[in-house]
């Protein structure tokens, strides 16, 4: 797992600028947190931390070049901002370009800026992890402690609706998806 990582952390210095570049570190160190926290691999965390945006910053062609190799559809948001399918695109590239085979890994990279009803708890956490990692500027440690003082899917179902309040804040459109892994979390709690 260090070679592979340290292969595609040196592939997003390569490509990504150096602000996202340091997001996607800020990311992978909250994921690797979040993963001893929870009992979860950290390294696995850590790894999908930094993957998690390398095609964030690629042309909209090669990002659908890349999605539609995985045979999903596209919603009607995706395409109109086809950046939205970098998390697809990078699971894409790390499955076929650098031979990543890790459903869990996979998935929680291809999911990650939407979530989705079932996700693995690896894909929680990185979903989390890139919503408070500490250059956000609302999070202090005063909110990691108030986060991880809850269960996984409490944390993600407050990150969720955070989320969702200030997408509707900036009259942006929201995800039918991610109305489903929030209501998905929630049954979960009910039963």
């Amino acid at each position: 797992m260090e070679k592979l990582t340290d292969r595609v952390r040196k592939y997003a210095l390569g490509v990504l600028s150096q602000s996202r570049y340091e997001h996607s570190v800020r990311t992978a160190e909250t994921a690797h947190r979040m993963c001893c926290m929870y009992g979860l691999d950290p390294a696995r965390g850590y790894f999908a931390g930094i993957a998690h945006d390398m095609c964030k910053e690629m042309n909209d062609r090669l990002i659908l070049s890349f999605v539609s190799k995985d045979g999903m559809p596209v919603s009607e948001l995706e395409q109109e901002k086809p950046s939205l399918l970098h998390g697809r695109a990078a699971a894409s590239m790390l499955q076929n370009d650098f031979g990543v085979e890790d459903k869990d890994i996979l998935d929680s990279i291809r999911f990650h800026t939407f979530g989705m009803p079932g996700l693995c708890d690896l894909g929680k956490v990185l979903y989390v992890a890139d919503k408070i990692e500490p250059g956000r500027e609302h999070i202090t440690e005063e909110v990691y402690k108030d986060l991880f003082s809850m269960s996984l899917d409490d944390v993600v179902i407050s990150v969720i609706k955070d989320n969702v309040k200030y997408l509707n804040k900036k009259k942006k459109k929201i995800a039918a998806i991610t109305h489903r892994f929030l209501e998905s979390l929630e049954d979960k709690k009910c039963q």
